[in-house]
């Protein structure tokens, strides 16, 4: 059919359709390919997949001009040309190329796209800047967050979490693991997670409790996305920005990696990477994840609660704490930006699962400046978890 267009019809955008032999289907029947789509680009130079459950959520786009840059209003490029290669008959992917252009930059690239168990997009780039650009965004993910868990001052709303992600996952050049949970600022935020030859990084969906979001739109079934690097991307960071909602009507998280040094009119850069829509992360640790942070009062009960101090609980849950032998307790690691901690302490989470432990804290600060806090579990010179990085606004 788009080969019957008149030239000048115009379309903003494309689709694929699930194939006539009946991919299977979250509940395993098969799914009617008219009436069911995996890959859909659309507006700009966004684009998105279902994930294994089978849901939209976040998008990517294929770079992020000056997004969050004081007193300079963010560029949108569009895909102004696409190509679609015919496949083979019986081919399990599809081949796109894609022309971007805008003001500041052109580039062009290549879609090498699967559909399995989830989506996998292998992707190449090529970028050459027309003009300088404060914060260039490569391999850029767009989603929603509102409220969750962790604090709900933002919202007055039935539901008891909103968001298409709940957190940042990384995969440092050095192999640390960290999440980072997501936060609905009072303002416009940008976080800076310097790093060199990165394995990837990504926006996730954990928690996958339908009772904890109650919505008909099935927020628990949103696909989590994850950045798998190829080769050497040197040094530079993964930024996060977080911008205030009242709503979930916008999408307010960006996740990139930003190359170091300036982006200057000129420069040419070419990357390859690999998207994975999934559920989960596409490669697992034995380490302990984070399950949930919580926020409560600081102080002990029955006593009066004293000003300026919050109660952090951060839950972990894997394999490497179900290894814990029984009557020994981990070690809780902590450090921050200013502040001080008390009543630290952690313990098996009350619930019966093997490998669920919180570590416990109260956090004394003063001021509303933002605190930056890092925290993970370890027995002896072992670490247990990955590293959970907080960002909290005092209130």
């Amino acid at each position: 059919p788009a080969r019957d267009l008149p030239a000048g019809a115009g379309f903003a955008g494309f689709r694929l359709q699930e194939s006539r032999s009946g991919h299977p289907g979250r509940n395993g029947e098969a799914l009617d390919w008219k009436s069911n789509d995996w890959v859909a680009f659309l507006g700009a130079s966004y684009f998105r997949a279902v994930g294994e459950l089978y849901q939209y959520g976040l998008s990517a786009r294929g770079v992020a001009i000056d997004p969050a840059v004081s007193g300079k209003a963010e560029e949108f490029p569009d895909f102004t040309h696409i190509w679609l290669e015919t496949p083979q008959a019986g081919a399990e992917y599809i081949v796109i190329y894609a022309l971007l252009s805008g003001p500041s930059l052109a580039g062009a690239y290549r879609f090498r796209m699967h559909r399995g168990n989830g989506v996998t997009m292998e992707i190449e780039t090529a970028l050459h800047l027309r003009k300088d650009v404060t914060r260039l965004g490569i391999a850029p993910l767009t989603s929603m967050f509102w409220y969750s868990e962790t604090a709900k001052q933002t919202a007055i709303d039935w539901r008891p979490e909103v968001h298409d992600s709940d957190g940042l996952a990384l995969w440092t050049g050095s192999g640390e693991r960290a999440w980072r949970p997501l936060n609905n600022p009072p303002h416009t935020m940008a976080s800076s997670f310097v790093d060199g030859d990165p394995r990837g990084f990504g926006l996730m969906q954990r928690d996958r409790e339908e009772g904890h979001y109650l919505d008909g739109v099935h927020y628990e079934r949103r696909p989590s996305l994850w950045v798998e690097t190829d080769g050497r991307w040197g040094r530079g960071s993964v930024q996060l920005v977080e911008i205030p909602t009242d709503d979930e009507i916008h999408d307010n998280i960006v996740a990139m990696w930003v190359p170091e040094g300036p982006a200057k009119a000129g420069n040419a850069y070419n990357f390859r990477y690999t998207l994975h829509w999934l559920a989960d992360e596409p490669f697992p640790t034995q380490l302990g994840r984070v399950v949930a942070t919580r926020l409560g009062n600081g102080g002990q009960p029955g006593t009066t609660r004293p000003r300026g101090v919050r109660k952090f609980l951060v839950e972990f849950l894997g394999p490497a704490l179900e290894a814990v032998p029984f009557g020994t307790k981990p070690e809780v690691v902590l450090s921050t930006s200013r502040g001080s901690f008390s009543y630290v302490l952690t313990e098996a989470v009350p619930d019966d699962v093997p490998g669920h432990w919180r570590a416990q804290f109260d956090l004394t600060v003063a001021g509303s400046e933002p605190v930056e806090m890092r925290c993970y579990l370890k027995a002896g010179d072992t670490v247990l978890t990955e590293t959970w990085l907080y960002q909290y606004q005092p209130f």
